[in-house]
């Protein structure tokens, strides 16, 4: 997952009052097709904190045919703090076949810095845990960079466990593709929406 909740885990201004979160400003909904901009600004945003300002592909297209098309690919949650988009979650559906059901997979979760410092990261994650209990998921699990300081020192606050275990392995590029010409099995075509 990419993420930041930085500004959340403690005071960045010691000295100064931040604010409490005033709840009946902040309103947290399902995210619409209208909201996509919004989510590609948020997603560009997240990058340039993470160091790497240059790396999202994404484009507004993309988003909307995974987010709204058949099948939908992921959800997404909008932060509304009054009338203003304050921040993101963006997350789907996994599958343990341990635990012999799905769970949710957080791929991003983002409030804009200017917002910070209220709770709306919280209660983002708030919501999609309770999403996953209304849905039965035994487990939420996200990613977070190692250097990540401040979002890691709030999520063990709020009771996550760093897996230590495991280490994420991943394939793209030229690798994948080397490795799908591998293929020599013959199967049937795959359907695509399923």
């Amino acid at each position: 997952m990419h993420e930041t909740c930085s500004g959340e885990a403690e005071n960045p201004l010691p000295g100064k009052i931040i604010p409490a979160m005033n709840q009946s400003a902040l309103n947290i909904r399902p995210a619409t097709p209208e909201d996509i901009p919004v989510i590609l600004r948020f997603i560009r945003e997240l990058a340039a904190y993470e160091r790497e300002p240059d790396a999202v592909l994404a484009t507004e297209a993309d988003l909307l045919r995974d987010g709204w098309g058949e099948p939908a690919r992921f959800t997404a949650l909008i932060a509304d703090y009054g009338s203003v988009p304050a921040g993101f979650a963006l997350y789907f559906t996994t599958y343990s076949t341990w635990r012999g059901h799905h769970g949710i997979r957080l791929e991003d979760i983002y409030v804009t810095p200017s917002l910070r410092n209220r709770g709306i990261g919280r209660a983002l994650l708030a919501r999609i845990a309770a999403i996953c209990v209304e849905q039965g998921c035994p487990r939420l699990e996200w990613d977070v960079l190692e250097w990540n300081e401040p979002a890691i020192a709030v999520y063990l606050r709020l009771g996550a466990r760093m897996q230590t275990d495991w280490r994420i392995m991943r394939l793209s590029g030229d690798a994948l593709t080397s490795l799908a010409a591998r293929d020599l099995a013959p199967h049937p075509p795959i359907d695509a929406s399923s």
